[in-house]
């Protein structure tokens, strides 16, 4: 779920950028989200391997 989130969430940021219309900052918090949902799917993948 968190895999197909950020993959989602940066296909959104680079639409975003490509197409110019980036409203100051908030199109940088599609990725910053984009970020986050990685590192958590792969902090949570990282457990189940250690579990």
């Amino acid at each position: 779920m968190f895999w197909t989130m950020s993959i989602i969430l940066f296909v959104l940021w680079a639409l975003g950028m490509t197409t110019g219309s980036t409203e100051g900052y908030w199109v940088h918090l599609l990725l910053l989200f984009a970020v986050v949902t990685l590192i958590l799917a792969v902090s949570k993948r990282s457990r189940r391997v250690l579990a």
